[in-house]
Formats: C-alpha cells, structure tokens, sequence
C-alpha cells in the first residue's frame, strides 16, 4: 500500500465535506438521543460510585491531545496509569459490560465531535502511552493522524475492534486505518456508519 505524505504536510480528511457532515449528523443524533443518554447517565451514577462520564486524554488529529467523553463503565477510572480492559477484567461493572459491548459508552464522544476534536468516522483513538507504545510496534502508525480520530472506523466494522494487547493486532488496526485514509470518500463513511450498529451482534471481540 502506498504511503501518504508526512501528516504534518496534509489537511484533514476530507476537507469541508466531511466536517459539515460529521456536524449535521451529530447535532440530530444528540437532539433524538438526548433522553436516552440522560436515562443511561442516571444509571451509571446509581449501579456504581463514581461520575457519570469518563475523561481522558486521548492523541487527536496531528498528534494533539484532547479529552475523550464516554460513559464509564469501570469502577475504577484510571487516567493516568493506563491498563486497556480485557475480557473478565474485574474493573468492567455489569452495566459496564453492557455499554462497552454495545458501544453505547461510545456516544458522548458525539460532543467531541461537536468541537471538532473527533469524526464520526476515523481511525479510533488511544491512550496517549498507547499512541507512544503502538508507534514503536508499527512505522506507519503517525499516518492515522491525518484524520480526525473516529468514533467508529474501518478497524471497527473489519473485525479489529477491542483490545490490541499484541503486536499483531496493532498492526492489523494499522492496516485498516491506513487503507482508510487512502481510499476514502463519503461513501466510505456511510458505509461505515451503516454497518457500526450491527457489531455488537456479530464482533467477538465486543465485551
């Protein structure tokens, strides 16, 4: 696969299309789910101690660091000491499990995307050690910076959802986010979008 240009050198992807396009999108969303995300919300805070959201620093378009929101679904919410969850991991809370397997915890990131920190669609973003950590595990990894991350991918929808625990599974992700990024169009990211929905019935990886 041929290699785009240093990240530094390019604009984001897909220019004014895709951000009026992520804009649109998640303005609807939040306007139709805002009851939802309330309900989901209030139950976090009574099944378990702690906030209602999660936030933590996160490698963004161009290497620049934002927060992430999600709903927590840990009991512990490590933001510094980073430790990705595994399957069984005793952190997860049973409602937790829920969320993160249906990847409703994933849906406050429509605010980052709102203020145009995140995509709708993009490679997923990680833990900044991780950013650290996968870049030594695979050279093409700072590709995926020419976009905005996302809050559903390539990676997710082709079966590289999850934790990414081994080098292999890095470079897997690699692979979708670089092929991503040098054959997208807005027909991708429909596509994409279309097919996320439907992961927490066929992913394996989902937990």
């Amino acid at each position: 696969m041929r290699a785009p240009r240093a990240a530094r050198d390019l604009k984001p992807l897909g220019g004014w299309w895709k951000r009026s396009f992520d804009i649109v999108l998640s303005l609807l969303l939040l306007g139709s789910l805002s009851p939802f995300l309330l309900l989901v919300w209030c139950l976090v805070r009574v099944t378990s101690r702690g906030p209602g959201f999660f936030r933590q620093p996160r490698g963004g378009m161009l290497g620049k660091p934002f927060q992430i929101y999600k709903f927590r679904t840990m009991s512990v919410c490590e933001v510094s000491a980073v430790k990705q969850a595994e399957k069984s991991d005793v952190r997860v809370t049973k409602l937790g499990r829920f969320l993160r397997a249906t990847s409703i915890d994933e849906l406050p990131q429509l605010l980052n995307v709102l203020r145009g920190d995140m995509s709708l669609v993009g490679p997923r973003p990680h833990a900044l050690v991780h950013d650290q950590e996968f870049e030594e595990v695979d050279q093409r990894y700072p590709w995926r910076r020419r976009a905005r991350p996302g809050i559903t991918g390539l990676a997710q929808i082709s079966g590289s959802r999850g934790p990414t625990e081994t080098d292999d599974k890095v470079k897997k992700r690699v692979d979708h986010d670089v092929e991503y990024i040098v054959t997208w169009s807005p027909w991708l990211d429909i596509k994409i979008l279309i097919q996320t929905p439907f992961l927490a019935f066929r992913d394996k990886n989902a937990f």
